[in-house]
């Protein structure tokens, strides 16, 4: 059953990719294809069931590296499934749903011996899942953030492409992007808030780099918001701010665990 439900996901995911480009190759209008969103939902519900597959194991909960970045994959892919009823999201669909079948196919054969962690308090639950559903509001807001710059950029020159029909207005893209960060920093708030209140003895856990990197990319988000409420920062300033922001976030989660799953226990 697990592995019928990793493969039919990684499956669905590229065939929902190959729908999408053929329509976009050929001039179509995309924005409104039933058929890809159908299949996108399937690809969803297939990777939701090899998730749980792959983070309850007999030693107790896959918290890994692979396995979270599936877990946030398959949470931003749901986002993008969700915002789409309202707004044309293809590109973004176009682009993450090979990203999921890669994720789903990593954390279904992760390299090495993963350990799982044998228990999880209700605490420690809680920050995890808030954890977990920031980051992947944020990440859907620095790939907003990438899109919105391309669009910029072309507007800039004059010289707008064919895809940028493809995209919601540049406005509403604005919209999305702080909407999606402001729900990611009061999650963000909420995980740092549960972390300092259930982590017991940051030191011992190697988790001082992640929670100084953590606390920089929420404070970085929340001067991003203060600058377009009180300031009005739009455009390319936005930008620049979700993207530093979000470096600092990833390396918080993704470089805290890389380091200490992959290169420290090589060494």
């Amino acid at each position: 059953m697990a592995v019928f439900a990793h493969w039919t996901a990684i499956a669905l995911y590229l065939a929902t990719t190959l729908v999408l480009a053929t329509k976009l190759y050929r001039r179509r209008e995309v924005s409104d294809s039933a058929f890809a969103l159908l299949l996108l939902a399937f690809a969803l519900a297939a990777h939701g069931t090899s998730l749980y597959f792959t983070l309850r194991t007999d030693g107790g909960f896959r918290l890994d590296l692979l396995a979270m970045l599936s877990l946030i994959t398959w949470l931003v892919t749901l986002l993008l499934l969700l915002l789409a009823r309202r707004h044309k999201l293809t590109l973004l669909i176009l682009a993450m749903a090979p990203i999921s079948a890669l994720a789903t196919l990593a954390a279904a054969h992760a390299w090495g011996d993963v350990s799982p962690s044998q228990q999880v308090s209700p605490g420690i639950a809680a920050h995890i899942v808030l954890s977990i559903t920031a980051y992947a509001l944020l990440t859907l807001a620095t790939i907003q953030a990438l899109y919105l710059y391309w669009l910029n950029l072309q507007l800039h020159n004059h010289h707008p492409s064919g895809i940028s029909r493809y995209l919601p207005p540049l406005q509403t893209m604005e919209s999305l992007l702080f909407g999606l960060i402001t729900f990611g920093e009061i999650l963000l708030t909420a995980a740092l808030a549960t972390g300092f209140l259930f982590l017991q003895d940051l030191f011992a856990q190697h988790l001082v780099h992640k929670t100084a990197l953590s606390i920089l990319a929420w404070i970085l988000y929340g001067v991003l918001l203060w600058g377009h409420w009180q300031q009005g920062w739009r455009g390319n300033t936005a930008v620049r701010w979700t993207l530093c922001a979000f470096a600092a976030l990833m390396l918080a989660f993704f470089g805290s665990k890389l380091a200490l799953e992959v290169i420290l226990q090589r060494n």
